[in-house]
């Protein structure tokens, strides 16, 4: 019941970014709903949409949670209501979130993140900022103790940098959290996380909102500056992040290597074959500093682990499995990391 609890005052805290007028109405839905809400997703002129794993809730009039908008009795967000969205999310001073906003999002206190969709403007060939908002999707942080042992597990017996894959709202982020809390308490690593959006701990007024533990958190540190920085001035044994892919990514990443950093980061790619495609997918693997690479479930199982699999053997097969006798994939035969009916939901 207080993970049920927790869940629900997590959304009521991500909500709180809507306008007064939207916020008083959504925080009306049943904690049932709330605790396994994903996003709350606004567009101009269209319904409120409340979204789960396996479905889409909109408001009635009376407060209810409706699985069909009812014509005329659905909350609908008009584009005075995104407007005020929109500034309460940078807290009434657009201009201090201009960094984040010209890349297409806003993060909340918490780690809760707002994406935005709009019109671009450009400048010198860059996306400068995004005008006349249209549309808002608030993605719902979660926080889960314990939903990284498989993963901890792992590296304790093989001592290695681990990539997880993942499409999008799969548990991608709230593995990264348990698994940097684990590492530094659990394990007594020396963790740094670099949290260039403020997804992973939720930094506010320099106290990190979600668990990570004895982590050092390197808050709003682009990932090429702060793998420089914790190799530097912090001596890691891991560095954890979210979200890697670039060249230059790649290359310090390969240089903390190099210096006995391992490395712990996520990746959008639902599958061996989707990595592979990417150049940067292979590229990573290419610098050999993840032993193993954790593809998630869809959205629909969020955090559970599909496949578990060798960074070297991945790259050797391009994109070839470790078979064994009765046809399961697997690494090195020693674990089978599907979760069964382990209750580790992640939202």
């Amino acid at each position: 019941m207080t993970g049920n609890r927790d869940a629900a005052r997590r959304f009521d805290r991500a909500a709180k970014g809507l306008g007064k007028r939207l916020f008083e109405r959504v925080v009306r839905i049943s904690d049932e709903i709330k605790c396994g809400a994903q996003e709350i997703r606004l567009r101009v002129n269209r319904p409120v949409a409340v979204y789960t794993a396996e479905q889409v809730f909109f408001i009635a009039a009376d407060g209810r949670a409706i699985t069909e908008p009812e014509a005329g009795r659905t909350l609908t967000a008009s584009q005075r209501d995104i407007a005020d969205c929109f500034q309460n999310l940078c807290s009434y001073s657009v201009y201090s979130r201009q960094n984040e906003i010209r890349q297409g999002f806003i993060t909340l206190q918490g780690g809760h993140r707002a994406g935005l969709s709009g019109s671009a403007v450009y400048r010198n060939g860059e996306v400068y900022n995004i005008r006349d908002i249209s549309g808002v999707n608030i993605r719902i942080a979660r926080e889960i103790l314990g939903c990284a042992d498989e993963l901890i597990a792992c590296i304790r017996e093989n001592n290695c940098g681990i990539l997880v894959c993942g499409a999008p709202s799969s548990g991608k982020t709230t593995l990264l959290r348990d698994t940097a809390r684990q590492l530094s308490t659990v394990c007594g690593m020396k963790t740094t996380v670099i949290d260039e959006r403020g997804e992973l701990a939720g930094v506010f007024g320099g106290i990190a909102q979600n668990d990570l533990g004895m982590s050092d958190v390197l808050d709003g540190f682009s990932k090429t500056d702060g793998i420089m920085q914790a190799v530097r001035c912090l001596s890691p044994d891991y560095i954890i992040c979210d979200e890697i892919g670039t060249a230059r990514e790649a290359e310090l990443i390969e240089q903390s290597l190099n210096s006995g950093v391992k490395i712990i980061a996520s990746m959008h790619a639902s599958s061996a074959e989707e990595l592979l495609r990417k150049p940067q997918g292979e590229a990573l693997l290419k610098t050999g500093a993840f032993g193993r690479v954790a593809f998630l479930k869809s959205r629909k199982s969020p955090g559970e682990i599909s496949e578990l699999m060798s960074g070297e053997v991945l790259l050797r097969g391009k994109g070839g499995r470790n078979i064994n006798d009765n046809g399961r994939r697997s690494f090195s035969g020693s674990y089978d990391f599907q979760k069964g009916n382990k209750q580790n939901t992640i939202f």
